[in-house]
């Protein structure tokens, strides 16, 4: 048995709809990963959920005249449908306002607590002058001091990488209406960073095998190692449990220190709703699982930083030691898998500034392969990368539709045509072994590179195999050896042989398509499954529904293995994979997102 693997996928706000620069960092990326490892052989677990708490939840229920709660109520089942309908493979996606979720949240924080790494500290805490409401960090902006940057944020700056503290920025504004807060005194619980620098600087030096923008980014954090706040001067999220603090209704924990929390709280989740309360452990707690983190840039030092500090501190394992949690001594990281940023135009696509696709609209419209192939082939793996409806026209027409599409076509169709089932290979030759020799060896090099998540690395080795097979049907014209029929089913048998092989290789990417491919190859059952969104009842909460989004990814036929169809499988006649798109779109763009004129 392989050893386990953790998919840890970012916690979308539950603030509205996705759109696709969104999945582009955490969606795609994190599935296609979690595909090839259970194909793989690995135990897999994908967890994740909308994150329902803090700031950007009260400004959106305000806008909406709604309350917090049937603000998070109401994206939450819309994020759960576009993420369903993207063919996204969670194991568990829930959502941060389940019991379970506070109470391990809640957990985890005495257990920080009891071991010294929470302390009290008086700050200075940015408000709204118009509402009275307290600005989150994340909320305001200005000018960075450090490198200059406009578009510094209160917490760090995305362009050099630095922490920061909203009284650090020069000029600071609200992202909210854009009104310069007000700064005053105010009472909260901090993580104190300073206690891991030893710990947290040893654990960050040893990943070297990261990608080279989260390296990059990381090499700023044990510099500037300060204490950072864990609560918040708001009424909308897991309250506090303290004395002293718990029954304070403007004090609740900050919205970073339990969205972290939920990869665990949700795989806690997973195992109780499956029967089996202790199968979290073997991610957690078992030496040989592997940890994956996925996310956009924007959230690496969360993921970098304050959880490993979390999780350090809950294991007892900071500078100034301590006794173990509740929990045992839970896994850091392996990897952090930081995509960046999708922009449009050369804009970061943004609701607020209307540089926005959502995925809905995109699915409706073209289904989910289309968008998974171009994030894989043309997304922003390590750089940021710019969507353009000319660019998603080409990849599909050319490459899905012209290549792969094609392909599957003209082996099938050739083979039902004259022989109504796989032919049998009866007169092989140097030629045709060579092609098989190449499509079984793509196995191992376009699984290396989707292990270590080079995704545009992977799909290029499997395209090349797409390529190469239409020369050989091309080069040795099956439709003119009606005359000598044994050397016909040898080539159409060693066609339908690839074409499996790389559906198997690109099932990762194309799982609806995979799906189709399997069946026209007189495959029957499921071979790349898809998630379900269900309706539960908390496990904590009597009376609360809750959306998720699960699958039985184990019983699916897709492994990664050259697997030829069977001699004398009955075939039909194939239909189009893939919709030839027109090429006016590229100029155009859709009705739901229009190039402007």
């Amino acid at each position: 048995m392989q050893n386990p693997v953790l998919t840890a996928v970012a916690w979308p706000y539950a603030n509205g709809p996705r759109h696709i620069g969104h999945v582009s960092g955490f969606g795609v990326p994190s599935d296609v990963f979690s595909r090839y490892m259970r194909m793989a052989g690995h135990p897999v677990l994908m967890v994740s959920g909308t994150d329902e708490h803090g700031t950007p939840m009260q400004v959106q229920a305000e806008a909406e005249g709604l309350s917090p709660r049937e603000t998070a109520d109401k994206y939450a089942w819309k994020i759960h449908e576009d993420l369903r309908g993207l063919g996204l493979s969670y194991d568990l996606f829930t959502r941060t306002t389940t019991g379970n979720h506070y109470k391990v949240t809640q957990d985890i924080f005495l257990a920080l607590y009891r071991n010294g790494y929470i302390v009290p500290k008086t700050t200075t805490g940015a408000v709204s002058p118009s509402t009275g409401r307290t600005l989150p960090d994340r909320y305001i902006e200005g000018t960075c001091p450090i490198c200059g940057y406009d578009g510094a944020r209160g917490d760090q700056c995305d362009n050099c990488g630095n922490q920061l503290d909203p009284t650090d920025l020069i000029n600071p504004r609200s992202r909210v209406n854009g009104e310069k807060p007000e700064f005053v005194e105010t009472e909260h619980l901090f993580l104190d960073l300073t206690a891991f620098t030893e710990t947290l600087g040893k654990w960050l030096a040893g990943k070297t095998e990261w990608r080279p923008n989260v390296l990059k980014f990381v090499r700023n954090l044990v510099d500037d190692m300060r204490p950072r706040a864990m609560t918040r001067d708001l009424d909308w999220g897991v309250p506090i449990p303290l004395d002293g603090w718990r029954d304070q209704p403007m004090k609740r924990l900050y919205v970073w220190f339990d969205a972290v929390i939920g990869y665990f709280s949700a795989s806690v989740e997973w195992a109780r709703r499956n029967g089996d309360p202790d199968a979290w452990q073997r991610f957690w707690l078992n030496e040989d699982a592997r940890g994956y983190y996925f996310m956009g840039k924007d959230n690496i030092t969360f993921h970098a930083q304050i959880w490993p500090a979390l999780l350090l501190g809950h294991n007892g394992e900071g500078d100034r030691g301590g006794v173990t949690g509740p929990y045992g001594k839970l896994r850091l990281p392996d990897e952090i898998v930081s995509s960046e940023f999708l922009t449009m135009s050369g804009s970061k696509f943004s609701t607020s500034r209307g540089t926005v696709i959502y995925v809905n609209d995109f699915l409706r419209e073209f289904g989910p392969d289309l968008l998974r192939y171009y994030i894989a082939v043309a997304g922003p793996e390590n750089q940021d990368a710019d969507f353009t409806w000319d660019e998603f026209v080409r990849r599909s027409n050319f490459e899905l539709a012209n290549e792969w599409g094609n392909l599957v076509n003209r082996a099938v169709s050739l083979s039902y045509k004259n022989v109504g089932s796989v032919p049998a290979a009866r007169a092989p030759q140097q030629a045709d072994e060579e092609l098989k020799s190449l499509s079984r060896a793509a196995f191992d090099t376009v699984g290396e590179h989707l292990r270590h998540s080079r995704f545009r690395a992977a799909s290029t080795e499997a395209m090349r195999v797409v390529t190469a097979c239409n020369r050989y049907i091309s080069d040795m014209e099956p439709w003119k050896l009606g005359d000598d029929p044994d050397r016909r089913d040898t080539v159409l048998n060693t066609a339908l042989h690839v074409v499996s092989d790389a559906n198997t290789m690109l099932t990762p990417f194309l799982p609806h398509a995979a799906q189709k491919v399997h069946e026209l190859l007189g495959g029957t059952g499921t071979w790349a499954a898809q998630p379900q969104l269900s309706e539960v009842e908390d496990l904590d909460v009597a009376g609360q529904i809750n959306p998720i989004l699960h699958g039985d990814y184990g019983s699916e036929k897709a492994h990664w293995a050259s697997s030829p169809p069977e001699p004398g499988t009955p075939l039909s006649k194939p239909k189009p994979l893939f919709p030839k798109l027109d090429p006016k779109l590229g100029e155009t763009g859709p009705d739901f997102a229009p190039i402007p004129g």
